[in-house]
């Protein structure tokens, strides 16, 4: 596993709903990318660029099924991917050459007074 990533400190909003897309995207690349054992790379990026975030949680195996789409799909970890990115008003894109790839676009969530 590869990653590169800035020194960011997010508060509690924004930080469990990315620690939980990163945990079924990785879980996703394990379970899926590299059948019968080939070997491969899961990289992860979070990088600060212009006051937004980008997460990008790649990985360099059989790619993406191209007849599944990830933003509508009966899959419950995609569902949950999707759900959180909203919850952090983010955006996420695939890009299925050579591997997986999936970029998420955010900013810090601000806090919300809790009753």
């Amino acid at each position: 596993m590869n990653k590169n990533m800035d020194e960011i400190y997010f508060n509690v909003d924004t930080a469990i709903p990315c620690g939980l897309i990163v945990n079924e995207l990785i879980t996703n690349c394990l379970k899926h990318a590299f059948p019968d054992d080939i070997n491969g790379e899961v990289k992860i990026d979070l990088l600060n660029i212009d006051d937004k975030y980008v997460l990008n949680v790649s990985d360099n195996g059989v790619g993406f099924p191209d007849n599944i789409d990830y933003k509508n799909t009966e899959s419950l970890g995609l569902q949950l991917v999707n759900s959180l990115v909203n919850q952090i008003d983010g955006t996420i894109e695939l890009n299925n050459k050579d591997g997986s790839n999936f970029k998420i676009i955010f900013r810090q969530v601000e806090y919300k007074k809790r009753l």
